[in-house]
């Protein structure tokens, strides 16, 4: 992309340092991020083998805070916030009235009065617009896209390379703390979205440069690589990892994406209940899989999948090749009924390719080890 192309893009506060690095940018959600520096595959297998790091500073940053700000909440997302104590981040889902998946976000407690969100670029203003309309008296929800940088410091040398920096390490997974480093605050988050041990920062825009050359120079020992969303892309898809727009969607329920584990069903309310318990109790029209390539075909977004009669099953919604197993994986929308091992077919450029039925995660995932 030249710089005319993306005149009309935001760009992160990490632009400059991503054009020294020679990246080829991309635009994603209304931004220019860097989609790969020396190559997707190279920098994936960075992360699967030692450490890399992202930008993902286009991800959204909003904070509820107020008296109740936790209970309000808690009766919006679909998860139990009230499952987690203060310290604690929960991955959950807003939902439309009748089901549908508006974001998928990050909630971050900070107590009863607190929550800090990360949802997705292209979804946040949504986010905050819908909490805003709905927020009771004394709770204010306030929108912090442009005032913070994300940094995601993911593999298995991760803390190593915070170590080396100063940064505090060893937090139990999807935990947080909040220290004072350079003379700024900075949310240490153990958290990420490649499936491999992590960390994710929310540093001040101001001082997201210094912080950056400062995990770069740290993890220089380790082997560290800066990664782009080419790669982030991969390492999500062989997690099974949703992407918004593509796997869930305010098309797509939580309950036909599987994720029903990120719904409290116990809780007396939240936005779109009605709807999803009907659908958890009646059995969804489709549900997500995942396919795994028995052949040569990579897959893509769109393309159908056929049983062995040719009649039609479902759609891929996000497919890509593996890097680590050396094929093509997919998600994809299809008939309840199929089960682990059944051999399907994807139309992959007007050929009939074979692809097993396969529970995700695709690769074996380091993210929860202590």
């Amino acid at each position: 992309m030249t710089e005319e192309t993306t005149s009309h893009l935001l760009t992160s506060p990490l632009h400059d340092r991503h054009v020294e690095l020679g990246a080829k940018f991309a635009e994603f959600a209304g931004w220019s991020m860097p989609l790969e520096y020396t190559g997707a595959v190279k920098e994936h297998n960075a992360v699967r083998g030692a450490v890399g790091v992202f930008d993902v500073s286009h991800l959204g940053k909003a904070v509820v805070r107020g008296a109740g700000a936790a209970t309000y909440i808690n009766g919006c997302l679909t998860n139990d916030l009230a499952k987690i104590a203060p310290g604690k981040a929960q991955y959950t889902l807003c939902c439309r009235d009748d089901g549908g998946v508006v974001d998928d976000l990050i909630t971050y407690l900070r107590g009863d009065d607190e929550v800090f969100l990360i949802p997705n670029a292209a979804n946040s203003a949504e986010v905050v617009r819908l909490l805003t309309g709905s927020a009771p008296q004394g709770v204010d929800v306030v929108d912090l896209h442009a005032e913070y940088a994300v940094l995601a410091v993911q593999g298995s040398r991760s803390d190593a390379v915070l170590a080396a920096a100063g940064l505090p390490v060893g937090l139990g997974y999807m935990s947080f703390v909040e220290v004072s480093y350079e003379g700024v605050e900075v949310v240490v988050c153990r958290t990420g979205y490649t499936g491999e041990r992590g960390y994710e920062l929310v540093v001040p825009a101001a001082a997201a440069g210094s912080v950056w050359d400062v995990i770069m120079a740290a993890g220089a020992e380790q082997g560290i690589v800066p990664a782009g969303l080419g790669a982030r892309d991969t390492l999500r898809t062989e997690m099974g990892y949703p992407l918004h727009g593509q796997d869930i969607s305010p098309e797509i329920t939580p309950v036909q994406a599987r994720l029903g584990w990120a719904v409290g069903w116990k809780k007396e309310s939240f936005w779109g209940d009605e709807v999803l318990r009907a659908e958890r109790e009646a059995g969804p029209a489709r549900v997500l899989q995942g396919l795994v390539a028995s052949g040569r075909g990579i897959p893509r977004p769109h393309m159908g999948v056929r049983g062995g009669d040719d009649r039609v099953l479902g759609e891929i919604t996000s497919g890509t090749f593996s890097p680590t197993l050396r094929k093509g994986v997919a998600l994809a929308l299809l008939e309840p009924a199929l089960g682990d091992g059944e051999e399907v077919y994807v139309d992959v450029r007007g050929r009939r390719e074979p692809f097993t039925v396969t529970k995700p995660p695709f690769v074996t995932s380091a993210a929860r080890k202590p």
